[in-house]
């Protein structure tokens, strides 16, 4: 009997959710052969509510920041063991546990392939982006990490939620949008220059007028960036109509600190050497 069992849960059609199972087929779903059973019993079962009043209130944590490496031990071929404890965390009311899986969530995409990823890991990521500030800021910190495993059509569906990242629980969290500039930056490598023209470049302008010197500096970068990105790609039109921008609203600004924010873009990898040089 465990040699079909274990070649029923090696089968990748069985990889899929069936909500069907009876308790019989639900403990065999978890059976795997690469390490004790009574251990993974045993790792899978910290999930249990009773167990957190009666032994300890943190178990769910320590749950939650073991999984990448439990994951990684079982292989991609057994995830079907872990899915339903990792569904179980990300929905747990503690927000600690959550913002655990929050900054793992990339790294188990590695270990799942695109796939997994896709199919599992996504609907909890985007749960993730609607949660609070705390749990928010994982997925934000390794955004490009997880975005660059997705194929390029589910990428894109992400560029009409980056503009949410400057909106926070609490406004005077500038390390939010100072982390949000620093992962534009590496997204430029993963979008075409008509998607940076057309919702990168609106959130990098708001950014550069932070009430926070530290984020806007973070943000005189990647306008720089940005431009040098749009003058390298094939259509051209984009980085005139960039520079345009950049002259009207800040080189003929009448306040002094927009036309100084117009003179630090300049200054930050010297631009125009880029362009004109």
């Amino acid at each position: 009997n465990m040699d079909s069992t274990l070649h029923y849960i090696n089968n990748d059609s069985d990889l899929s959710t069936n909500s069907s199972f009876s308790p019989e087929e639900e403990r065999k779903s978890k059976v795997q052969d690469v390490v004790p059973q009574a251990l993974l019993d045993q790792y899978l079962s910290m999930t249990d509510p009773s167990r957190a009043q009666t032994v300890d209130t943190e178990i769910a944590k320590h749950c939650a920041y073991s999984l990448p490496g439990v994951a990684l031990t079982l292989g991609r071929q057994n995830w079907h063991c872990l899915k339903d404890t990792y569904e179980t965390l990300a929905s747990d009311m503690q927000w600690k546990v959550r913002r655990t899986l929050a900054f793992s969530i990339h790294e188990l995409a590695v270990i799942l392939g695109d796939q997994l990823t896709a199919g599992d890991l996504v609907p909890v990521f985007n749960g993730f982006l609607k949660d609070l500030d705390e749990v928010r800021i994982g997925v934000l910190k390794h955004l490009h990490d997880f975005l660059k495993l997705l194929h390029l059509d589910k990428r894109r569906e992400y560029l009409y939620q980056l503009q949410e990242f400057l909106v926070t629980d609490n406004s005077r969290n500038w390390r939010f949008r100072a982390e949000l500039a620093e992962q534009l930056i590496l997204l430029l490598d993963l979008y075409s220059a008509r998607d940076i023209y057309d919702y990168l470049r609106p959130i990098a302008f708001s950014l550069c007028a932070d009430k926070v010197s530290s984020v806007r500096w973070i943000s005189y970068k990647l306008v720089s960036e940005m431009v040098k990105k749009l003058y390298m790609a094939s259509t051209s039109t984009f980085v005139i109509d960039l520079m345009n921008e950049l002259v009207e609203k800040f080189c003929r600004c009448r306040k002094w600190s927009g036309r100084q924010t117009f003179v630090f873009i300049c200054q930050v990898k010297c631009l125009f050497v880029h362009l004109f040089g």
